[in-house]
């Protein structure tokens, strides 16, 4: 392991009658060019300023745009201009054995500027280099001998293991102290290790007893289904929950004995029958907890480094024993950008396009701040659908006594018709002695059991009469006891569930998609975008897929590529979150397809051919 320790440091002391030798200038470079680097690497660590993306040309060359870059010893590697390169002439290609390969950038500095040596001595070259440059070198490398680097240890991320297979291997990584009172989240990563095309499902239990689930339960049930993955490839589900107010400083996730199972396809693979993950509880806040363990760490770890490189791209290559061929460019989403406090502004206005929230109070200043100034945004821990709530009154008239009866108008509570329950509480200001003020409460209920507590509390009974078919309801109130209050105020809750038809057919009844255009005429190899209409639902995420093999090629938002074969291709287009909810398009691919042909889609399209599955509601 290198290391790019470039203290202690050490400049020049200048005193009256100093002889200023090589040396001396030499220190006096390396001290300003050392202590430069060092703060490099501290404040911004390795990465891509800006720019260095890399462009696929045509089969051999490749385009590597102009950028910044920071190597792990903080060395700035610049590269001042756009180039192109043919990939068999840059360093490294004749030393791959594989079609997986990395395209790397770094420093390489260059004596320049050669110049007559006026006091040289015989033993001494009669030329000297007068500068150096400070330049860059890309190169290539395999991608299964290039080294990822160093990564710093740290007590912060713990990691059990789930299963492990011969092409999928699992894992649960959490945090190993959590905040009391806030949401955390655990995390389901799966990675493909081998090369076999199968299908992976698990399943598991987990136990939670310090924490509590979206549904307030105590377990979380991790549920993975038939996914597929590229060699290398990985999966993440995130598992959230919220830690508990309690005393204890420790607590505990244990997956449940006999819960897990897992299978490649309909091979049973090697799975924990069960484990527990001890996690510590503390009461500070989240940013406080992540600033003291990322500040925690050493200089020497820091300092640690392996390569002295930054991976630009992923190339796949179609190799053969006397040729080659760019298959594919992929970005390098692991190298990350480096984020500059330059960059701010750009990035509040691009966060805008992706954030909905009003602005926000900051509880410390008191300022307002745009919500999207927080690139981090804690979910919210329990969505609430289908509840509604708001404030009602009832007016009482000066001459209001005990017995009499008083309604209010009609409220709509807005969630609907249908099976809707309204509870209603009194809603009144009372003076709070722990706060020396004045504190609103409300009590569900009968209000006269709090009345020795609470002297001005209305003693009324009450009733809700909910219409259902119309979407509201009316309150009526009877009072217990005379009163001089001229308005009953009361706070009202309305939660709608669901009837027995719509819990079995709440997620397809009615709903469908079709293709904008269900039939369409192409020529061979030639791009056509099939549009997708939702009927008696929202937009959703779609998916595209081809029915049988050698029908073409369709990218993930709907593209298609025609095959170079005549003939009738089937492309099924379904909801990613509703399997069931799909239709089916069509492509007549003809080699000598016209305007005609093109013409004829419409007539088609009056008659649409679309297989919908049968769903027994």
């Amino acid at each position: 392991m290198a290391s790019s320790q470039v203290y202690p440091f050490e400049r020049n002391r200048y005193y009256p009658g100093k002889m200023l030798t090589t040396a001396d200038f030499q220190a006096e470079q390396s001290y300003h060019i050392n202590k430069m680097r060092f703060m490099n690497s501290l404040m911004y660590g390795a990465g891509i300023v800006c720019g260095c993306g890399v462009v696929n040309l045509d089969d051999l060359s490749i385009l590597i745009e102009s950028g910044v870059a920071i190597d792990g010893s903080g060395r700035e590697i610049i590269i001042d201009s756009s180039l192109v390169k043919k990939l068999s002439a840059i360093e490294g290609f004749d030393q791959l054995t594989s079609d997986k390969v990395c395209l790397c950038v770094r420093f390489k500095e260059t004596d320049i500027h050669s110049v007559y040596a006026v006091s040289h001595k015989e033993s001494d070259q009669e030329y000297e280099f007068n500068r150096i440059s400070e330049g860059f070198e890309v190169f290539l490398v395999d991608k299964e001998e290039y080294d990822e680097g160093f990564e710093l240890e740290t007590e912060f991320i713990q990691r059990e293991t789930l299963f492990r297979g011969a092409n999928f291997e699992g894992t649960l990584v959490m945090p190993t102290t959590v905040c009391k009172g806030r949401n955390v989240k655990a995390k389901v990563e799966i990675r493909k290790i081998g090369t076999e095309d199968v299908k992976l499902s698990y399943q598991g239990i987990l136990d939670i007893p310090g924490f509590s689930a979206p549904d307030g339960s105590q377990q979380i049930e991790i549920a993975i289904d038939d996914i597929q993955l590229d060699t290398d490839g990985i999966y993440e589900k995130d598992l959230w929950m919220k830690v508990q107010n309690q005393a204890g400083i420790e607590s505990n996730i244990i997956l449940r004995s006999g819960s897990a199972s897992g299978f490649e396809d309909d091979k049973a693979i090697s799975v924990e029958s069960s484990f527990a993950l001890k996690v510590r509880l503390s009461e500070e806040s989240p940013t406080s907890l992540i600033r003291r363990e990322t500040g925690k760490l050493s200089l020497e770890m820091r300092q640690a480094v392996n390569e002295q490189s930054i991976k630009l791209a992923d190339i796949d290559l179609m190799r053969t024993d006397s040729a080659y061929v760019i298959e594919n460019v992929k970005e390098v989403k692991k190298n990350p950008y480096i984020e500059l406090p330059g960059q701010n502004g750009i990035k509040n206005e691009y966060m805008e396009f992706f954030h909905k929230e009003a602005d926000i109070e900051d509880k410390k200043g008191g300022a307002a701040v745009r919500a999207d100034a927080a690139p981090i945004v804690e979910p919210t821990y329990a969505e609430l659908k289908n509840v509604a709530t708001g404030v009602l009154e009832i007016p009482l008239g000066r001459d209001a006594r005990t017995g009499d009866i008083r309604y209010s108008g009609e409220i709509t509570h807005g969630l609907g018709s249908g099976n809707v329950y309204v509870s209603i509480g009194y809603e009144y200001l009372s003076q709070d002695q722990a706060l020396g003020a004045s504190a609103k409460s409300t009590v569900y209920g009968n209000p006269e059991l709090f009345s020795r507590q609470a002297q001005q509390l209305v003693d009324a009974e009450t009733a809700v009469r909910v219409l259902n078919d119309k979407g509201s309801f009316v309150v009526a109130a009877r009072l217990l006891r005379d009163v001089d209050f001229l308005v009953l105020t009361y706070r009202w809750v309305a939660i709608k569930f669901p009837s027995g038809e719509e819990l079995e057919a709440a997620d397809y009844y009615g709903k469908s998609i079709t293709a904008k255009t269900p039939t369409v005429v192409m020529r061979p190899r030639e791009n056509y975008y099939f549009g997708v209409q939702f009927n008696n639902m929202d937009a959703c995420s779609i998916t595209y897929e081809l029915t049988a093999p050698g029908s073409g090629e369709v990218t993930t938002d709907g593209v298609y590529t025609a095959p170079s074969k005549e003939g009738v291709y089937e492309i099924r287009i379904y909801c990613s979150d509703m399997p069931m909810v799909c239709t089916y398009a069509y492509a007549i691919v003809k080699s000598t397809a016209t305007s005609e042909d093109a013409g004829s889609i419409e007539e088609q399209e009056k008659e649409p051919i679309v297989k919908m599955p049968e769903i027994n509601l």
